[in-house]
């Protein structure tokens, strides 16, 4: 019995069908096999869980891959003893996902971690254990709720903060949006085919990009630095204020860290901003440069005004594949430089040292 013509280009249509989607599911399998070996996990909708208490989505508590540990308090580091043990320092870390550090190799590397044992393995007889408070995706707006609902009641002595790009990417995004720029990447990703498929998600990533990266001037947003982090300053204000009214000793503000420098070459800049461009694709190098500036010239005037200790020298991290991931997210190295200066920056200062000495005499 011989196959019609027909019949013969319907199989061939199925079969060729049939073999491009076995090699998109290969594709996308291999895809989460190198996600999983570079981050030691596969984005899900199971690594985060809306806490019925304050509606904020957290770590999914007690979750374990190949180099992320989170508690069973929902925070990315080790369990807490409760209550607080004499003697120990108890430090509280508020951020994003530049505090959580998915990228770096282990719960060991992140830099919250190596600033408890500097911090501990500097002053003998002292103990000090922290809270993780960073969360992708944070701005200062999800962390006065995480820092009143779920670090304040842990009682920490110390309250670090670490914020800077989420707000700027939101505050931008609104001005964009006002200044009738069209895309500003808010749909990407979640599209039908990108909330399933890790390799979808990152070929829509990759292609606004590439769109950002040949943007016109006419599609670049120009930004006033006078008006610049107005709701950010309030913000962060209002962060040491809850602290500090909840029994919080000591409060901190670290500048924001950046791999993008001035000095680069223009092709050092666009391997720079390559995760930046996608939040703030309406921005070129030199005004993402004034932006984050101006960001930090307000934590220097927040710190300077509430009298939290400022940890500066942020730029003392070098702007360099080897301590940035990408645009804002720390290698294993960045991550150990960032511990530096906040370790530093505590032990330089003399409300850190009058509070040492009264834990030690618990």
């Amino acid at each position: 019995m011989h196959l019609s013509d027909r019949s013969k280009a319907v199989m061939t249509t199925i079969l060729v069908v049939l073999i491009i989607m076995l090699l998109l599911l290969a594709a996308e399998g291999l895809t989460r096999v190198r996600q999983y070996f570079k981050y030691g996990m596969v984005p899900s909708i199971n690594s985060m869980v809306v806490e019925p208490k304050t509606g904020l989505h957290i770590p999914r508590p007690a979750m374990e891959t190949a180099n992320i540990r989170i508690n069973s308090l929902g925070f990315r580091g080790p369990e807490l003893i409760m209550p607080r043990q004499a003697g120990t320092l108890r430090i509280g870390f508020i951020g994003a996902s530049t505090t959580y550090c998915a990228e770096v190799s282990s719960n060991e590397a992140v830099w919250t971690e190596l600033v408890a044992r500097n911090l501990e393995s500097a002053t003998p007889g002292l103990s000090v254990d922290y809270i993780n408070g960073g969360v992708d995706g944070y701005s200062t707006n999800q962390s006065l709720v995480n820092l009143e609902q779920r670090l304040l009641p842990l009682r920490p002595d110390i309250i670090v903060i670490y914020h800077a790009t989420n707000d700027l990417s939101g505050e931008t995004r609104k001005l964009a949006k006002k200044a009738g720029i069209g895309r500003t990447n808010l749909e990407v990703g979640k599209s039908f085919l990108g909330k399933y498929s890790l390799l979808w998600s990152l070929v829509e990533k990759n292609l606004a990009i590439m769109n950002a990266q040949h943007s016109t001037d006419a599609e670049m947003l120009t930004l006033e630095r006078e008006s610049l982090g107005e709701e950010f300053r309030k913000n962060l204000k209002q962060l040491v204020r809850t602290a500090r009214d909840n029994g919080v000793k000591l409060v901190a503000l670290a500048t924001f860290a950046i791999h993008l420098r001035e000095d680069m070459t223009p092709e050092q800049q666009s391997a720079a901003m390559v995760s930046a461009r996608y939040y703030m694709p309406y921005l070129s190098a030199s005004d993402m440069l004034a932006a984050f500036a101006s960001y930090n010239e307000i934590i220097r005037e927040v710190a300077a005004s509430t009298g939290a200790v400022l940890i500066d020298g942020h730029n003392g991290i070098p702007g360099d594949p080897v301590y940035f991931n990408d645009s804002v997210h720390f290698t294993d190295a960045g991550s150990q430089a960032q511990a530096e200066r906040v370790a530093n920056a505590l032990h330089s200062s003399d409300a850190y040292s009058e509070l040492i000495a009264t834990v030690l005499q618990e």
